[in-house]
């Protein structure tokens, strides 16, 4: 058995009983140390410099791995050589001022608005059913997370102005319109939900059992309602959000208003999630441009 064996296994001994870190989490460490280990071969660990180290993580990606997952595996070696300078006197840590590669931003790809419109026509024949066209309407209407939509208590919506009350990531709430046709959807829900709700429920869609609807149920229930709808393409709730991200924009060009209506803290973020075609720009650019307006 080799040193850097004997030190991982000293590591993943201290993981477990100081760090009392899950045993999946330990078998994560694991398999990124050994890795780390593999690379190095004949290099002892208290000589790996940081070129090398660097070099590794350049084959890794040249291997396929894409920028989280090798961040997350630097992030395992660079604490493995905080613990041996610790426990080991280490004086150099090879892992530490290194990043990975930026993972390529993979986006669903938006719904065209057709498509949107006949993922809109579930036919509202069972409680069921009402329920989900109002789901998939308030997603597309309001452009909300998965987790957003389920967590909604009825009391934050109003019907009347036509707002949703949305508490997003970091606890921060947000002010975000309702579409007329979302409205009349969750209007006729209601009747079916006070005939299903479980008393001290405040969640605006429930299931069969009369308590929140779960993640997994709206994932399962809107890919199923496309299939049924002859939508060919892959629709999930980031779809729908995406979705209404790319329509609003394309019709707006209002970028602000977008960014603050997904609840995003940077508007770098809604540029990157949202997108227009090149046509669309150029369109807008000959519209509003003063050295682009014919005389």
């Amino acid at each position: 058995m080799s040193a850097g064996t004997d030190y991982l296994q000293s590591y993943l001994v201290h993981l477990a009983s100081e760090r009392r870190l899950s045993p999946l989490t330990c078998t994560n460490y694991r398999r990124d140390v050994t890795e780390l280990l593999n690379l190095a071969a004949d290099i002892p660990l208290d000589q790996l410099q940081i070129h090398q180290v660097r070099r590794f993580i350049a084959q890794l990606h040249g291997r396929g791995l894409g920028g989280k997952s090798l961040a997350r595996m630097l992030s395992a070696w660079r604490g493995f050589y905080a613990w041996l300078a610790r426990d080991h006197g280490f004086t150099q840590n090879p892992c530490v001022g290194l990043r990975a590669p930026k993972s390529v931003r993979s986006l669903p790809k938006a719904l065209s608005p057709d498509e949107a419109a006949r993922l809109m026509e579930v036919p509202a024949d069972d409680a069921l059913a009402v329920r989900d066209k109002a789901v998939i309407e308030l997603f597309y209407s309001s452009g909300l997370r998965l987790s957003e939509l389920t967590g909604l208590p009825l009391a934050d919506i109003d019907l009347v102005d036509g707002i949703v009350r949305v508490t997003g990531k970091g606890g921060k709430t947000r002010e975000v319109p309702v579409g007329r046709q979302a409205v009349a959807a969750i209007r006729s829900w209601l009747p079916y939900r006070d005939q299903l709700v479980k008393p001290d429920e405040a969640a605006l869609f429930v299931g069969k059992n009369g308590l929140r609807l779960t993640s997994r149920a709206v994932q399962y229930r809107i890919k199923q309602w496309a299939i049924k709808l002859g939508i060919s393409a892959e629709v999930h709730p980031h779809v729908l959000r995406h979705s209404f991200a790319s329509h609003v924009l394309q019709s707006s060009g209002d970028l602000r208003a977008v960014q603050e209506m997904l609840g995003h803290a940077n508007i770098s973020t809604t540029q990157v999630y949202t997108h227009l075609d090149f046509q669309h720009l150029a369109k807008v650019y000959d519209a509003a441009h003063p050295r682009a307006k014919k005389k």
